[in-house]
C-alpha cells in the first residue's frame, strides 16, 4: 500500500459544480457563468436517461464548437460528465438491442467529450437497473466495460464508476471487482462518499477502510449529503456524510478532483444556494493557497 501523501505537499483541489443544481431552463452560458459566480472551478455535464439528455451525445460540430466557445467566454470549463443515460439502456442488459444502444451511448459520449475537453466521465455502476442482476447480465456487463474502456484509451479519457444507492456497486471495493478485471488504466473508481457513507451502515465498514480498497484508482469524487435510506436532495450541513473526516482522506490518497453534487428543487435563490454550498465545502479541504 502507498504512504499517504503528506499534508505539507497536498495541491489546491478542484471544486466542480454539478450541472443539475441549477435550473435546467438556463442555457449554457448562464449555467457557466452562474457556476463561476458561485465559486466553482468547474462544471460536470449531466447525460441521463431522458431524451433530452441523451440528445446531447448527437451536437453536431457547430454545436459542440459554440459551447467549446461559450466556455472560453465564460472562463469555466466543463470538465467532467455524469453519465447515467445507461441506467435505461444498460451495458449487461438482456435485451440484445438495448445493449447495442449501450455501447452506441458510449462510444458517443466519449467522442464528445474528447471534443469538449472533458477529462473524466463517471459511469453509473449498474449491470442492470430495471431488470434482475444475474451472473449473465454481470458478464454482459464486462464485456461491455472491456470495450468502453479501449474506446477510452483511444482519446484519453478515463471512466470512472460511480458507488451507487443499489447492493451491485455501493462500495469502492464491489468497483474494485471490475477496475481490476479489466485492469485498464482508463477504468477507475469516482465515489460517492454520501452513498458510501450509507452503505457503512449496511455492511458494517468504516468509508476510510473501503475508500482504502480503491487506493492508487480514485480518480475524483462526488460530494453529497445523505441521511440512513435516503440519497438525493439533503441539505448540506443536515445529513451524516463526515465531510470533515472523508475530504482530507482522499486528499491524502491523492485525490484532487470533486464534485459538488446536489440539485436544483425550485429554490428561487438557488445562486445564493450554490454560493452558500460552495462556501460549506471549502473549508474541509486541506492546503488551499494558491500554487
Amino acid at each position: 500500500m502507498n504512504p499517504p501523501v503528506p499534508a505539507d505537499r497536498l495541491v489546491p483541489v478542484k471544486l466542480g459544480l454539478y450541472e443539475k443544481a441549477m435550473p435546467n431552463s438556463l442555457d449554457w452560458p448562464a449555467k457557466l457563468a452562474a457556476a463561476r459566480a458561485a465559486g466553482y472551478d468547474f462544471v460536470e455535464i449531466s447525460i441521463d436517461e431522458t431524451a433530452e439528455k441523451l440528445a446531447r451525445l448527437d451536437w453536431s460540430a457547430l454545436e459542440r464548437s459554440q459551447l467549446r466557445q461559450e466556455m472560453d467566454a465564460a472562463g469555466i470549463r466543463i470538465e467532467t460528465m455524469c453519465l447515467s443515460g445507461h441506467r435505461k439502456y444498460p451495458l449487461g442488459s438482456p435485451d440484445e438491442a438495448t445493449r447495442r444502444e449501450s455501447l452506441a451511448i458510449m462510444a458517443k459520449a466519449i467522442d464528445l467529450a474528447a471534443v469538449l475537453g472533458i477529462r473524466i466521465i463517471q459511469l453509473a455502476g449498474y449491470d442492470t437497473y430495471y431488470d434482475p442482476s444475474t451472473e449473465q447480465t454481470r458478464a454482459w456487463f464486462a464485456e461491455g466495460l472491456q470495450h468502453s474502456a479501449d474506446l477510452a484509451s483511444r482519446e484519453g479519457i478515463i471512466l470512472g464508476f460511480e458507488t451507487m444507492e443499489t447492493p451491485f456497486m455501493d462500495t469502492v471495493g464491489k468497483a474494485m471487482t471490475y477496475v481490476d478485471a479489466i485492469d485498464s488504466p482508463y477504468l477507475q473508481v469516482y465515489p460517492d462518499i454520501g452513498n458510501l457513507t450509507n452503505a457503512s451502515l449496511i455492511y458494517g465498514r468504516s468509508v476510510p477502510d473501503d475508500l482504502d480498497t480503491g487506493r492508487g484508482h480514485i480518480c475524483a469524487a462526488h460530494l453529497k449529503e445523505t441521511i440512513p435510506g435516503h440519497y438525493r436532495e439533503i441539505p448540506y450541513g443536515t445529513g451524516h456524510t463526515d465531510f470533515r473526516l472523508l475530504v482530507p482522506k482522499l486528499q491524502e490518497m491523492g485525490v484532487h478532483r470533486f464534485t459538488a453534487e446536489f440539485w436544483h428543487v425550485g429554490a428561487p435563490d438557488w445562486q445564493t444556494v450554490l454560493q452558500g454550498n460552495a462556501a460549506f465545502l471549502r473549508p474541509f479541504f486541506k492546503n488551499q493557497s494558491p500554487d
